[in-house]
C-alpha cells in the first residue's frame, strides 16, 4: 500500500482515537481532592538531580532544602505556563492551515480534534498554575511578545509542523523522563503529565507523518534548505521551551555563571539537551534531511548525537565492560 493510500487511514485511526480515548481537565483530574492540593512546602517540588539541568548542578544541590523546594516549585510551574503558551501558538497556526484545506480532506477532521485536545491542555496547565500560587511568566519576554506572529508560518506547512515538533518533543521527553526515573512529584503534576503524554502521542505521530507526506514531495534543493531549517528551528524552539526566563534567575539570585553552566555548558546538561532531540533526529534520518552540511549544523548547535531506534525509546546510559 502506498503512503498516499495509507495516510487517510492513519488520520481516520487518529481521529477515532480522539473520540474514544480522550481526557477532560475537569473530569479526569480531581483538583479538589485533598491529595491533589499543591503544598508550597512539599519536598516533592525539588528538581531532579538526574534529568533537570539545574537540578544536576552542584550549586542547586548545595542549597538548603527549603530553597530547593522554592526554586523547584517555580520552575516546574513555569514549565506548565510555557506549555500552554506553546499550545496556543499551535492552535492559531493549525487553524490557519486547515481553513485552506479542500472539502473532504481527512486532515481537516483530525486537526480539529487535535486543537480541541490542545484547548483542554491549556485549561489543564492554567488550572495547575493558578492553584500553585506562583505568578510565573512562561517563556522569555522576546518570545512572549512575538508569539502572535509565529502562526504566520502556517503558510509554509512543512516549516510550521517542524516548529510544532520542536515544541512538543522537548516537553514530551522531559515529562517521560521524570516518570521513567521514578521522580516523586506532587500528584497534581503527575496527573497533568500523564494526560499530556497520552494525548501528545497522537499529536506527535501526526506531525511525524505529516512531515513525511509534505517533505517527501520536495525537490532536492527544497529538501536541502529544509534540512538546515529543521535543525535551526529545533534548537531555537527547544531553548525557548526548556530554558527559564531571566525573571527566574533574578527572583532567586541564581548566579549568571550557574545559569550558563546549567543551560548548556556542563557536559551533563549538554547530554540532556541532546537527548531531547533523539526522536527528531530519527525522523530527520528517515526524511533524508541528514546530509554533510546539516550534520555539521546539528553538531554546531549542540544537538547532535545518536538517533532513537523507535519513537519514544527510553534513554539508556552507555555501559562499559567490566
Amino acid at each position: 500500500m502506498t503512503i498516499e493510500q495509507d495516510y487517510p487511514d492513519m488520520l481516520q485511526t487518529l481521529s477515532e482515537g480522539s473520540v474514544h480515548r480522550r481526557f477532560d481537565p475537569y473530569l479526569d483530574i480531581a483538583w479538589d481532592a485533598p491529595e491533589m492540593a499543591l503544598d508550597p512546602k512539599d519536598p516533592r517540588w525539588k528538581l531532579s538531580a538526574k534529568s533537570d539541568p539545574l537540578g544536576m548542578h552542584p550549586w542547586y544541590q548545595a542549597l538548603p532544602e527549603d530553597r530547593q523546594i522554592e526554586i523547584g516549585r517555580w520552575r516546574m510551574t513555569n514549565v506548565q505556563r510555557v506549555g500552554l503558551s506553546f499550545e496556543s501558538v499551535l492552535i492559531r497556526g493549525m487553524m490557519q492551515y486547515v481553513m485552506r484545506l479542500p472539502n473532504q480532506s481527512p486532515e481537516f477532521r483530525y486537526c480539529l480534534h487535535e486543537m480541541t485536545e490542545e484547548c483542554n491542555h491549556i485549561q489543564m496547565f492554567q488550572e495547575f498554575v493558578n492553584r500553585s500560587g506562583e505568578d510565573v511568566p512562561g517563556m522569555r519576554r522576546l518570545y512572549r511578545s512575538t508569539m502572535a506572529t509565529w502562526s504566520l508560518f502556517a503558510r509554509w506547512p512543512a516549516i510550521f509542523f517542524i516548529g510544532i515538533l520542536a515544541g512538543e518533543e522537548p516537553i514530551d521527553h522531559i515529562q517521560k523522563t521524570l516518570i521513567r526515573e521514578g521522580k516523586d512529584v506532587p500528584p497534581a503534576l503527575l496527573r497533568t503529565m500523564e494526560i499530556h503524554i497520552a494525548e501528545e502521542a497522537r499529536h506527535i505521530s501526526f506531525a511525524h507523518r505529516f512531515l513525511r507526506e509534505h517533505i517527501g514531495k520536495q525537490n532536492r534543493f527544497e529538501r536541502f534548505m529544509t534540512s538546515l531549517t529543521y535543525a535551526l528551528v529545533m534548537r531555537w524552539l527547544g531553548g525557548a521551551i526548556v530554558v527559564p526566563p531571566p525573571e527566574f534567575r533574578k527572583r532567586f539570585g541564581i548566579p549568571r555563571k550557574v545559569m550558563r553552566e546549567a543551560f548548556w555548558k556542563r557536559p551533563e546538561s549538554q547530554a540532556v539537551l541532546r537527548e531531547c532531540f533523539n526522536d527528531v533526529r530519527m525522523l530527520a534520518d528517515q526524511l533524508g534531511l541528514m546530509n554533510p552540511v546539516s550534520r555539521r549544523l546539528w553538531r554546531l548547535l549542540g544537538i547532535d548525537g545518536p538517533s532513537s531506534r523507535f519513537r519514544g525509546e527510553p534513554h539508556r546510559p552507555a555501559r562499559h565492560a567490566a
